[in-house]
């Protein structure tokens, strides 16, 4: 039994057994003699936030593997508001669902309901995407930009924009393959200092660059991935006009991805506000590979459910 809370959980070991598989899951898929590793088991599927990429790769997932997804929206339970909402506590939901069901798939508001439901119950958690962490999208970047660029390590990680969840899980997942990564962040949306320390903490060769800076065209210059995410996320909608201020000069625009290497390729982990954090332009370029890293999601999911329950 094997949890993903967050993306220090995993060894270096572990992380490419899940890489591994979620390369054969790719190769095989459509294949005829399907492989069920998962028959008769349940994934609890518990949402709090709206979701596409990660509803749909974790229902298919789960059904391609054999097992049977029993979904969970805030309007049947609420774990992060707890008794606030007159719903039940997160503890006693882990306690229940770890009854009926052999893991616990969870898209949530705040680490901390993540990490409670971890430490309680008695079957594997797998963190969908919180507040800090967004483990299972990390590992799919590293799926895709290792395929697209024929690269296991060595790579050039340039994100662009705000130090969030999805920031801190993918340098801290390319770091742990081998790759150098610099975040370019507005001064008062870094990567935090306690996740900064620990990127740094998970380097797998001394000559690793791990950089937190400033200046976008000085972090992608002679780059192998450009990324970027939304600078208001969902929640962040008070914080929008304020947000767009601060970001002015992040936007992913041709000019900048010229900076980068001739072959760099552009990835976003969804959705996209077009306009705002990158232009159409560099959406829908050759160099964008976008939608093979939605895609990713599926194989990904695969391989972490495999491998928390096999």
């Amino acid at each position: 039994m094997r949890s993903l809370t967050k993306i220090s959980d995993l060894s270096v070991s572990d992380l490419e057994t899940i890489v591994a598989m979620a390369d054969e899951f790719r190769e095989t898929r459509g294949q005829s003699s399907a492989h069920t590793p998962l028959t008769g088991r349940f994934v609890a599927l518990v949402f709090e936030k709206p979701s596409l990429r990660t509803k749909v790769s974790f229902e298919v997932a789960t059904v391609s593997l054999g097992a049977h997804p029993i979904f969970l929206s805030s309007e049947q339970i609420f774990a992060s508001g707890g008794n606030e909402r007159g719903r039940e506590s997160v503890p006693d939901i882990g306690r229940n669902l770890e009854r009926f069901c052999d893991v616990i798939v969870a898209r949530v508001f705040r680490h901390d309901t993540i990490r409670q439901l971890a430490s309680i119950v008695k079957v594997p958690v797998i963190n969908a995407l919180c507040d800090q962490h967004h483990p299972c999208q990390a590992i799919a970047d590293v799926v895709t930009m290792e395929r697209f660029l024929k690269k296991t390590g060595g790579l050039k990680v340039a994100y662009i924009g705000d130090g969030n969840n999805v920031a801190t899980s993918l340098v801290q997942a390319c770091v742990m393959r081998g790759h150098d990564v610099v975040v370019a962040s507005p001064a008062g949306y870094e990567v935090s200092n306690v996740e900064q320390r620990v990127t740094h903490s998970l380097k797998v060769r001394e000559s690793q660059s791990i950089d937190f800076i400033r200046e976008p065209a000085y972090a992608v210059r002679g780059a192998d991935i450009v990324y970027t995410d939304t600078f208001v996320s969902m929640g962040q909608e008070s914080e929008k006009s304020a947000r767009l201020a601060a970001f002015q000069g992040y936007q992913v625009t041709s000019a900048l991805m010229a900076l980068a290497s001739a072959h760099a390729r552009f990835m976003h982990c969804l959705p996209a506000h077009r306009g705002e954090e990158v232009t159409d332009e560099v959406m829908d370029s050759a160099q964008s590979i976008v939608f093979d890293q939605a895609e990713s999601r599926l194989h990904v999911a695969k391989a972490v459910l495999a491998w928390s329950l096999t």
